[in-house]
């Protein structure tokens, strides 16, 4: 299929398409027109990838996992897999953005929110009080 027919029945734009053909995350071949030619399972593949992006997956992890899913014998098993190793990053993410949270309202109001915590109010980075 042609990229215009296959833009339109995933809903991207041609761009978008040829951005992935260049990254390596679909494949298509050169008719000896010039034209990109599409197989049916690129439809597929394509709405995989926009759901695992819509899901907070880059595209450098969707084109690793991607080939690893593709030998799987199911993919089902291995989607959850990958879910959940996610779902860990997510939770490691969410504990660091806590603790910074947590120091930036401690900063709020201190006068000089860029000193290091526990330095006496006044005091600039790099000086001590005596």
């Amino acid at each position: 299929m042609r990229i215009g027919e296959l833009a339109a029945q995933v809903g991207m734009t041609r761009e978008t398409i040829r951005f992935y053909e260049k990254v390596g995350l679909v494949r298509g071949r050169r008719l000896p027109n010039g034209y990109r030619d599409f197989p049916p399972e690129a439809v597929t593949w394509l709405q995989y990838i926009r759901t695992a992006q819509a899901l907070g997956f880059s595209l450098a992890e969707i084109a690793r996992n991607g080939e690893k899913l593709r030998g799987e014998p199911d993919v089902a098993i291995g989607l959850s897999a990958l879910f959940e190793e996610k779902i860990r990053v997510i939770d490691a993410r969410i504990t660091e953005l806590t603790a910074l949270r947590a120091d930036l309202v401690t900063r709020v109001g201190t006068g000089c929110p860029l000193r290091t915590s526990g330095q006496p109010a006044g005091a600039t980075a790099g000086e001590t009080a005596d």
